[in-house]
């Protein structure tokens, strides 16, 4: 398996290797609370984004560009924070973990409802040109280093659908720390919590040698979908063949989600994917 690291805006570094596991928490939730979403509007004001003093980012030399637009949903709440960042359109590499790390350090002069602070709905889609190298990790292991070029570019706009009315996440992400969550609770769908719907869900490839052998079957794969419907914990729990149970895991990873709601407001939770491989 090759390890993804992805240094980030300032620096910051994640590791994108999905290993471990996280069984379903029975802990007890924290208080939800609905508020009112407004969108831009007559008597409705644009949240202002503050500048950011990022770190430089260094002039190196890339051997492979990876350029893409990643768009977002997001809420910003009273005090000018990001909130709820879900996936409008991903584009299924770690550009995706890019966007949502970069909005999430945003911060705004809330926009207001007639002169009072107020929670606004927006869109954003975030421009980035990346880059991709083939590194050695501490372990000795190879590794793609992912890092932007430049700075990236934010485009903000309204929501597609307006929302009346959300429960608004804490702010962190669990794309932070990809064994866990951010508050330590894993759900399981049904009443009252909704399924995550897909975005996008790319094919796993066979491998020669399982197209050789002719090996069709399903792969079982265990995941959690976080509250930015991004997979975590990637596993197998019924293999099939070795190369092929790998390439499950890496289409997988590629899945994108619109996460899993409680009462409203998203929420991670653990499903099930069968990957089928299947020759013609």
């Amino acid at each position: 398996m090759v390890d993804r690291v992805v240094r980030g805006v300032g620096d910051e570094l994640f590791r994108g290797q999905q290993t471990g596991s996280s069984a379903p928490s029975q802990a007890v939730d924290a208080q939800s609370v609905r508020v009112k979403v407004y969108a831009v509007g007559p008597g409705v004001t644009t949240p202002e984004l503050l500048p950011i003093n990022l770190a430089p980012i260094p002039a190196e030399k890339c051997k492979k560009k990876v350029d893409g637009k990643v768009v977002l949903s997001l809420l910003v709440d009273t005090a000018g924070r990001p909130r709820n960042l879900t996936f409008l359109h991903p584009i299924g590499t770690d550009l995706d973990r890019f966007a949502l790390q970069i909005v999430s350090m945003d911060r705004f002069n809330p926009g207001t409802h007639d002169g009072t602070p107020a929670v606004v709905g927006q869109s954003v889609e975030v421009s980035m040109q990346g880059c991709v190298e083939l590194t050695t990790n501490d372990a000795g292991n190879k590794a793609l280093l992912w890092r932007l070029r430049f700075p990236p570019a934010q485009k903000f706009g309204p929501l597609p659908q307006p929302l009346e009315e959300a429960v608004l996440t804490s702010g962190s992400s669990s794309w932070n720390d990809l064994n866990s969550n951010a508050h330590g609770i894993i759900y399981q769908v049904g009443d009252p919590v909704t399924a995550p719907i897909p975005l996008d869900t790319p094919e796993a490839h066979y491998t020669p040698e399982a197209r050789k052998a002719k090996i069709n079957g399903k792969c079982l794969i265990t995941l959690i979908v976080d509250e930015n419907g991004m997979p975590q914990n990637v596993r197998v729990v019924r293999k099939l063949d070795p190369g092929l149970d790998q390439n499950a895991i890496d289409a997988v990873n590629k899945y994108r989600f619109k996460p899993a709601t409680k009462n409203g407001g998203p929420v991670p939770v653990e499903i099930f994917v069968e990957v089928a491989f299947k020759l013609y």
